[in-house]
């Protein structure tokens, strides 16, 4: 797929629509067979193919200081052979999944005889904006696909010359076991007008799925015509109760923070009840300065912190994705329920206790996508909760909520089966 720019961007983004489109509706007559024998191929064709994919990330490696990268963000725009090997390996785990597409959600047999049935079926036209990460195109294709949805691919143009490459690729494989081509198109423009136009075609388009920085996700919710599975930050909070095992809570705090601090469902707050502030504060600044992480507290945590700096209340709602942590003291479970809700961004909050009454009281009364009792918020993720594989993480709470999976790129229908009968 050839990166090109076009005189009549709106033209070339009406033709693409269309053919993703129409691909859809093929789509829904083509067997979980065929979509797992088309991941199970495409997975040996990259493998197969690792030198021309190398060849095309060479040049996305090669202008990235041209376009502001950061030696991490180069790192993570670089492919090796490993690395390829691995998103091949991800092609073959969606295979692996149960097909959610012809499902019966639930049935029954009304009065009159008529069988009403709920049954899975897929939304139609995924537009998927990203990031630079290559890897995500395959991801994202995969996931798509396997649900029955066709997708329109709008990548990073760090990454534009490694995902034309592995799209290339799997598109010659889907023609191979009666997929549509278009089932998977990458937008062969750069030109940043192309996802406004795309994002007013909600006569084509079904839903549209933006990953990546807040900037980019608010101009795709505010401009789409279409639903958006989305979320702006994810400010998420660890809050130790009063009653607690004290190791497991400081291991529960310092993963969510350090484990890994860019991504959105690291702990960027720490709430900690007063009656274990001298218990547990001293220790937990020791292991979080292990991670060069800097403190902003409240004046009881510094009370019992030194190092600590005075918290302001844009710390309390800020998602700082690095080594800074916003720290409050508070008085009671519900203060610390609060204060949750009120600087949160519903994306994943964790309570460590050891009373199940209090953990009942955080689950049911915390706002969040995903409440976590006694564990990471980093298991926030659709690999870890069991749906194999994720396309984003939505704090909406209309139609998919959490990670978004396979279930959650599809819709229902009823199918009424009758004899004969009329009304």
């Amino acid at each position: 797929m050839a990166i090109v720019e076009n005189q009549d961007l709106r033209a070339y983004c009406e033709d693409v629509a269309k053919k993703a489109k129409a691909a859809s509706a093929q789509l829904a007559v083509v067997t979980g067979k065929q979509k797992n024998d088309w991941l199970r191929k495409s997975a040996a064709v990259l493998r197969e193919q690792t030198e021309t994919i190398l060849a095309a990330n060479a040049k996305d490696v090669a202008a990235a200081p041209g376009f502001g990268l950061t030696d991490a963000q180069t790192d993570r725009l670089r492919l090796d052979a490993d690395r390829i090997d691995a998103i091949a390996s991800g092609m073959e785990e969606v295979a692996m999944l149960a097909d959610p597409i012809g499902e019966v959600i639930e049935s029954n047999i009304r009065p009159n005889g008529l069988r009403v049935s709920r049954v899975r079926v897929p939304l139609g036209v995924v537009f998927f904006i990203y990031e630079s990460r290559p890897n995500v195109t395959a991801d994202a294709a995969a996931i798509c696909v396997k649900s029955g949805n066709a997708v329109i691919l709008r990548g990073g143009k760090e990454a534009a010359h490694s995902s034309a490459a592995i799209v290339d690729l799997i598109r010659e494989v889907a023609v191979q076991f009666g997929l549509p081509a278009d089932a998977v198109q990458l937008v062969g423009t750069l030109d940043r007008e192309a996802v406004g136009h795309f994002l007013k075609m909600s006569e084509y388009i079904d839903l549209a799925i933006p990953r990546g920085g807040e900037g980019l996700i608010r101009r795709v919710a505010a401009e789409a015509t279409m639903p958006v599975i989305k979320h702006f930050h994810g400010n998420c909070h660890v809050y130790i109760d009063g009653d607690t095992d004290i190791p497991m809570a400081l291991d529960i705090a310092v993963n969510s923070k350090c484990q890994r601090m860019g991504v959105c469902n690291a702990a960027e707050s720490i709430l900690i009840h007063q009656e274990m502030a001298a218990k547990v504060l001293p220790e937990l600044a020791a292991r979080l300065a292990e991670f060069d992480v800097e403190i902003r507290g409240d004046k009881a945590t510094q009370g019992h912190v030194s190092t600590a700096k005075p918290v302001t209340e844009e710390d309390y709602a800020t998602e700082f994705l690095g080594p800074v942590v916003s720290i409050r003291v508070v008085d009671s479970l519900q203060q610390a329920i609060d204060h949750i809700n009120q600087y949160g961004s519903g994306h994943t909050d964790a309570i460590v206790t050891r009373e199940l009454a209090n953990a009942n009281q955080f689950t049911s009364q915390v706002d969040s996508a995903a409440v976590m009792v006694n564990a990471s918020t980093r298991f926030n993720d659709g690999a870890e909760f069991g749906l194999g594989a994720e396309i984003g993480i939505s704090t909406d709470r209309f139609h998919a909520r959490g990670p978004c999976g396979l279930r959650e790129l599809t819709s229902y229908k009823f199918i009424a089966e009758g004899q004969g009968q009329i009304k």
